[in-house]
């Protein structure tokens, strides 16, 4: 009421070709100001209009008194109640004036955004080494885990496990509080199995009870879609491996922050002790039927646990909002170096894809609705300007690391910028500790790279039986059809992209020794 509107720029036949942009006033606001207000003033006083403008004075008021409260939660560093889009900067410095206005048809847009590759490629530099933090300042960040953690784990075992006292009632429900089990229906059955047979599982020694405790002996941590899910269901097809019981419980990047979606802000965070329940069905097959030898080691060493989070290479989000910012503008911690000062013989396997095909593989898989490939391109080049403008004031690392960017971009370039995160993991884990492979040779030879993970994993010979059973079967999570029918990207599209992810690229083949990590013959999948 009492308010006018007024769209910027030109007619209305236009708008679906770019955003929304409105003003108020003659104020000029910067990109991503969606809706602005002109004061109209009214033509005549009545006690209607009166009693409107109290209530919309009392508004007003209502409106400051939260802004002091939200202000106050920032001051002073309790982040815990705001969502995950607070920037420490301000976003008209990381990205170029104007608004986003593209038409493909236009050569002036299209030398543009090229121009935008070659600022952002021209600043590309990659650092010798990372400095890992000292295990003190990771304790200190994280002294719950480390308490629950053992620094040594059962001798004779091949996976990491342990006897942990129980403290609690024998009797009583051990996964009660478990927010796994709370928030995800479709497991608690697996829960409830859990449950039942928990007292079967309980080892007493010296009148104490005890029941085992296992992380896994292997992560595949990446990436989002490059075939990480079709790697997890051949390997559950092993009779030796056995997986969390779901895939991708994301605790390590999310989950021990307290984020269950990225869009909903902050929950409770769940602790070490939720992240390892999902590994109780393994460790009660490990410990077998409670026999032990002389040594104590459980009757079954050869079973070893894997977990499968494509967001454990690369998603460190968090800690802009947990960490002090101390390293200018990076993250002083980063999931690796907790996992390795936990489990410094952890094994890791990563799926790598065709950067440019993944990311437009994420976009039809995440995206909502009104997908196309225009549409496509014009997110392109907007995540594109998001990350030049960035670069104005920060190193590349500093951008890919960059939160505030990162929730920003409507797609997600900077996943497939897979050597910045290779080099930090290689930081702290030797380089036979990482196995690294491609979709494309999977995809083309399943056999292939399966025998690759037997033997990264230091299995002896399979069956015939068994290898055909995991080699053969059909792929899992391809594309769907509705997605199928929207066609390819632009060709623009994949150039562009292209020439961003080129000197990538060439750094990745370069540190592998693997030309094939370039994608120059990348035939379509």
């Amino acid at each position: 009421m009492d308010y006018k509107y007024s769209l910027l720029g030109s007619a209305v036949d236009e708008y679906r070709k770019r955003p929304l942009l409105l003003q108020v006033d003659d104020t000029p606001m910067n990109l991503f100001a969606v809706l602005e207000v002109k004061r109209e003033l009214p033509r005549r006083w009545s006690t209607l209009s009166c009693f409107r403008k109290i209530r919309l004075y009392s508004f007003l008021f209502g409106l400051a008194i939260m802004f002091l409260i939200m202000a106050s939660y920032i001051l002073t560093g309790d982040k815990k109640g705001l969502l995950l889009t607070p920037s420490p900067y301000h976003f008209s410095s990381l990205v170029s004036p104007g608004p986003f206005d593209f038409n493909l048809s236009s050569v002036k847009d299209y030398a543009h955004i090229k121009q935008v590759v070659k600022s952002i490629t021209s600043k590309v530099e990659f650092r010798s080494s990372r400095q890992p933090p000292e295990l003190k300042a990771l304790v200190n960040s994280e002294p719950h885990m480390f308490s629950v953690i053992p620094r040594k784990f059962l001798p004779g075992v091949k996976n990491p496990c342990w006897y942990e006292e129980y403290s609690g009632n024998i009797t009583s429900d051990p996964y009660r509080t478990n927010l796994y089990a709370r928030y995800s229906r479709r497991f608690r059955t697996v829960f409830q199995h859990l449950r039942n047979t928990f007292r079967e599982h309980v080892f007493h020694h010296d009148g104490k009870p005890y029941r085992m405790r296992c992380l896994p002996y292997f992560y595949i941590i990446g990436q989002p879609k490059c075939g990480t899910t079709d790697l997890y269901d051949r390997l559950r097809l092993h009779p030796d491996v056995k997986f969390t019981t779901f895939k991708e419980p994301h605790w390590w990047t999310r989950k021990r922050f307290g984020i269950i979606r990225l869009s909903e802000g902050f929950h409770d965070r769940y602790p070490v002790e939720d992240y390892l329940d999902l590994f109780d069905q393994a460790a009660n097959q490990i410990q077998g039927n409670l026999t032990a030898n002389a040594s104590g080691s459980p009757s079954q060493p050869n079973i070893i646990i894997g977990e499968a989070s494509a967001s454990t290479m690369w998603d460190n989000n968090a800690w802009m909002y947990f960490y002090d910012n101390t390293t200018k503008g990076e993250p002083p911690f980063l999931i690796q170096d907790f996992v390795h000062a936990l489990q410094p013989d952890a094994r890791f396997i990563i799926m790598l894809r065709d950067p440019v095909e993944r990311l437009y593989s994420d976009y039809l898989y995440f995206g909502i609705a009104n997908k196309s490939a225009e549409d496509f391109h014009e997110k392109v080049s907007e995540s594109l300007q998001l990350i030049e403008g960035c670069l104005l004031e920060y190193t590349m690392r500093s951008c890919v690391y960059n939160t505030t960017v990162n929730n920003a971009m409507p797609v997600r370039l900077q996943v497939g910028l897979y050597i910045v995160y290779l080099m930090d993991w290689l930081t702290v884990f030797n380089r036979e500790q990482i196995l690294v492979l491609r979709l494309e040779d999977h995809a083309s030879n399943r056999k292939y790279t399966m025998h690759k993970v037997f033997d990264f994993l230091s299995w002896g010979p399979l069956t015939k039986e068994i290898e055909s059973e995991i080699t053969r079967s059909p792929a899992s999570n391809t594309r769907r059809p509705a997605d199928k029918n929207l066609g390819p990207m632009l060709p623009i599209t994949k150039e562009i992209l292209r020439a961003f992810y080129t000197p990538f690229n060439e750094k990745l083949a370069k540190v592998l020794r693997n030309d094939s990590f370039l994608w120059e013959n990348n035939s379509k999948l």
